[in-house]
């Protein structure tokens, strides 16, 4: 049992610096399709390098909670936030559940709903982390 949440901390972690070092290469269709539907142009790239940096700096403070256990609770709950985040656009119509994934010969999108389905199942780790330093979080802790 004492496994559970530094497993989960690390798994997150690497998902986290996988997903956020994606938004520092060229533009992604992800962050493209929701400037493009929201006709709000900042999102790409803009949004997407702050997405990026927020999902590095949650993955640098799951990482150095495993050594210095008060900054795991507050980087689970920013990945909590930013995960979140994505569901967020993903239910919205800017995005939705098959959302774009790849770039297509003929400038469109190539779609599927694995982004959405890799946000819920890390929403859902983020979610119990926080649970489990809910007492080291100022702002859902009792004192």
């Amino acid at each position: 049992m004492k496994f559970i949440k530094p497993g989960f901390g690390l798994l997150l972690a690497a998902f986290l610096i996988f997903m956020g070092l994606q938004k520092f290469g060229a533009a992604n269709p992800v962050f493209s399709h929701i400037a493009e539907a929201s006709g709000l142009a900042f999102f790409e790239p803009q949004v997407r390098m702050l997405t990026g940096v927020l999902e590095i700096l949650a993955a640098a403070l799951l990482l150095v909670g495993v050594f210095m256990k008060r900054f795991e609770g507050f980087g689970a709950a920013l990945s909590l936030a930013v995960i979140a985040g994505a569901i967020v656009f993903h239910l919205s119509p800017w995005l939705g559940i098959n959302a774009p994934v790849a770039f297509t010969a003929d400038g469109g999108y190539e779609r599927s709903p694995m982004l959405f389905g890799m946000a819920v199942v890390f929403g859902a780790i983020s979610a119990v982390l926080v649970w489990m330093d809910r007492e080291k979080l100022p702002v859902i802790s009792k004192g």
